[in-house]
């Protein structure tokens, strides 16, 4: 149940706070209305901006690659380390000022061109009857001509005649189609457009201006968007925002293709850097590789070499064959020496042997007959003697025969002996020749490596200028396009986000205000303010607020809200008045308030003329004796005698001082009378007491209009004598913190029964059950337009 209560308190509390705002719906509706007003106008008025985007990839440049520009030096190995391709540093440059300034200068975007009809001036872009060209600019001037706003021109046409008008000074200047003329700060050429369409600019007012370049590619550079498309690609997207299309897309083109020159620009320089290194050290390679081909051929010339491994091979066969035919010579020497020995030791009878492999034919010839012989001889011999002259003739031709085989032995001996000594030379010079092949090999290998070092060197150079000619031949842009630059819509200002901001404008304004009104106000502007404040003091009724021009007193039959507010009132008196039962008549009701001004009197006239309408008999007493205020309802009362009379003179009756009103037969008023010096001391009189004994028996009702009691204590001398006290607060008057007044003086005993009366309750805050919860009855004959629309709304 507890939970059931706190949702229905929670869904009250919300409501109530809906209501705050709810009651101020025509200021709120008024204020939405003017916001969407003013989006369309803005939408109407402004500009729209558009965006346009281009993508491209930039090439990875891969420096061994043989259409690289950088390759030749790649290769020779002086610039590993130096290459930077970073995507980053490619989004740099196309984002650079420099690049944007050259894109700038190219399309000639500087120069703004402008058409006025129905006075509306926008800008236009290719569809201009003429253009603007710059021979010469001062840049110091045009940005002091440009703050001074004296760069624009209106152009019109005489014949073939334009004639340029300041638009600041109103100066004219004349010239001829494609004549140069000055403008101060530049000068320029007016050439006839051949493309303009004459059919749709027709009837305009054509103008232009002149910007200076760093503001142009400040504006440019700031709505350029370069960005990866992703992480793990060389793809880019360029995106810019401008109001014409057009142009946006041509400087995205423009600045791709600028971006393409410089890199193209950059390789050619590498490359005819490159072309000028390697022709450099053509020269120089050619000039070593002839000087080492010189040595080669001076080396050979001084040493007989045609091919020094062949003649190597000849020599070492050489020396082998000497080697062999030396040790056959030794072999001959060895079988000559003992051919001798034989001789020397044999005798006639003996052979000698024949066939060993002596190589003197002579010799082997002569040991045959000398063989011969002695087998003659010992054929003979053995059928003879000695003595036998055959026999002795036999031996004198063998002696002689072994003398002449002795000499040729000898000789041949002597021959073998030179041959041998001849072989022994030509195999040490053969020998040293060999030995000197290592030195000499070691010597020519060494030419011959420097020999192809330069010239493999050379070769290599040559390769690399035929390279390097094809890449200056062949140029390819670095970033490839893949979407050329289109325009994807309209990005601002967006119809639907701008009246809808314009909405919630138009609602949060007047919520703000009413939120900050409310919460700087220290006024009590409703019942609430009161219950939140002083729940323990019961509200007995709300008195709304009254126009100037409408009644402020109630009348007989009154169906006014005025009138029926201090009926309700006096009916909540009524459940106030329980414990007072025990008095058919003569209540009484003591009305004060804080501070002056919240309206007491007033208060305490209504009341009582309501009370007098119902057929009761009432009495107004005057009980502001410092400042009466109920002479106002009477003018004839003003001069009369009246309370503090009473209290000062025993000898006046009352019924003397009381007097009947012009407003009904049964309310009679006794004013506060004579100001006196001592009111205080008067309202201490015991007179004071008697006078409301007296009028309790006459009166249904004694209504006291009383002094402020926080300004002075009159009003606590008098509460004693109180039935109920009513405490008038005045809406948008009062002072919040002044509610505790009241609360101190319940609490201490100065004031006791007491009631809120809430005073000038503006219409919407007014009626605690009827506007809270929308239920109203008619009080008039005619509600009129906004009653019914306000009554709709509630």
């Amino acid at each position: 149940m507890s939970e059931y209560q706190n949702f229905q308190e929670e869904e009250i509390n919300l409501r109530e706070e809906i209501q705050k705002y709810l009651k101020y719906w025509p200021w709120i509706l008024a204020s939405v209305i003017t916001a969407l007003i003013i989006a369309t106008v803005f939408l109407k008025l402004s500009s729209p901006v558009y965006r346009s985007s281009a993508t491209i990839i930039i090439k990875d440049e891969d420096t061994k690659s043989p259409g690289s520009g950088m390759s030749s030096f790649a290769d020779l190995g002086f610039i590993d380390g130096l290459q930077t391709s970073s995507i980053e540093n490619e989004i740099g440059l196309l984002e650079s000022k420099r690049m944007m300034t050259k894109t700038i200068k190219s399309l000639d975007l500087n120069i703004r061109y402008y058409a006025k009809s129905l006075f509306v001036t926008r800008e236009i872009y290719n569809n201009v009857p003429f253009k603007i060209s710059i021979l010469q600019l001062n840049a110091s001037k045009l940005s002091q001509f440009a703050g001074d706003g004296l760069n624009s021109f209106t152009v019109s046409f005489e014949n073939d005649y334009v004639v340029l008008s300041n638009m600041e000074t109103g100066e004219k200047i004349k010239s001829k189609f494609g004549d140069p003329l000055n403008i101060d700060f530049a000068d320029i050429v007016v050439r006839k457009n051949e493309n303009f369409d004459i059919v749709e600019e027709d009837e305009a007012e054509y103008s232009f201006n002149i910007s200076p370049l760093s503001s142009v590619v400040s504006y440019y550079n700031a709505r350029l968007e370069v960005s990866l498309v992703n992480d793990n690609s060389t793809l880019i997207e360029l995106s810019l925002q401008d109001e014409i299309p057009g142009k946006s897309e041509d400087v995205l083109d423009q600045l791709i293709s600028e971006y393409n020159k410089e890199a193209i620009i950059d390789k050619n320089l590498v490359a005819t850097n490159t072309a000028e290194f390697i022709d450099e050290r053509l020269k120089i390679i050619n000039f070593e590789l002839d000087s080492v081909e010189i040595d080669k051929e001076v080396f050979k010339e001084n040493r007989e070499l045609t091919d020094i491994r062949a003649e190597s091979e000849i020599f070492l066969q050489n020396a082998s064959e000497y080697k062999k035919k030396r040790q056959e010579v030794i072999t001959q020497v060895q079988l000559a020496s003992a051919m001798l020995d034989y001789l020397r030791e044999g005798s006639n009878s003996d052979l000698l042997p024949a066939n060993l492999g002596l190589e003197g034919e002579g010799v082997n010839q002569q040991v045959s007959e000398y063989n011969q012989l002695v087998l003659e001889r010992n054929r003979i011999l053995e059928a003879s003697t000695t003595k036998n002259p055959v026999i002795v003739r036999l031996d004198q031709q063998i002696d002689q025969m072994r003398s002449v085989v002795k000499k040729s032995l000898q000789r041949l001996k002597s021959n073998l002996d030179i041959t041998m000594n001849e072989l022994g030379n030509e195999a040490k010079l053969i020998q040293s020749r060999i030995s000197e092949v290592p030195s000499m090999e070691r010597q020519y290998r060494g030419i011959d490596r420097q020999q192809q070092i330069k010239e493999a060197l050379y070769l290599f150079l040559l390769q690399k200028r035929e390279e390097n000619s094809l890449s200056l031949a062949v140029t390819a842009p670095k970033a490839k396009i893949v979407d050329n630059a289109y325009t994807s819509g309209q990005i601002a200002p967006k119809p639907r986000m701008i009246l809808l901001g314009g909405l919630i404008f138009g609602l949060l304004v007047p919520f703000i205000i009413i939120y900050g009104k409310n919460l700087l106000n220290n006024k009590v502007k409703s019942r609430d303010d009161l219950e939140k404040r002083a729940k323990q003091i019961a509200i007995a009724g709300e008195i709304p607020r009254i126009d100037k021009k409408d009644s402020h007193l109630i009348t007989e039959a009154d169906r006014s809200v005025l009138a029926e507010s201090f009926r309700i009132a006096i009916t909540n008196m009524q459940y106030l008045l329980i414990n007072k039962t025990d008095k058919q008549k003569g209540i009484k009701m003591l009305v004060t308030s804080t501070v002056k001004g919240e309206g007491k009197t007033f208060t305490s006239i209504n009341l009582a003329l309501t009370l007098a309408n119902m057929g009761k008999k009432v009495i107004v007493v005057g009980a502001d004796l410092r400042n009466p205020q109920l002479q106002r309802y009477d003018v004839g009362s003003r001069k009369q005698l009246g309370v503090s009379d009473y209290l000062i003179n025993e000898d006046l009756k009352l019924e003397e001082l009381i007097e009947q009103t012009k407003y009904n037969n049964n309310l009679d008023f006794l004013t506060s009378g004579s100001i006196p010096p001592n009111p205080s001391e008067l309202l201490r009189h015991r007179r004071l007491g008697e006078m409301l004994s007296m009028l309790e028996e006459t009166y249904d009702y004694i209504i006291l209009d009383t002094a402020p009691c926080m300004l002075v204590a009159d009003t606590f001398l008098i509460s004693q004598y109180a039935d109920l006290t009513l405490y008038v607060v005045r809406s948008s008057y009062t002072e919040k913190q002044l509610i505790q007044f009241p609360l101190d003086s319940i609490k201490s005993g100065k004031l006791h029964d007491v009631s809120f009366v809430l005073n000038d309750v503006d219409s919407a805050n007014f009626g605690y059950y009827g506007n809270k919860y929308g239920y109203s009855y008619g009080y008039s004959e005619d509600e009129g337009f906004i009653n019914k629309i306000k009554k709709y709304f509630n």
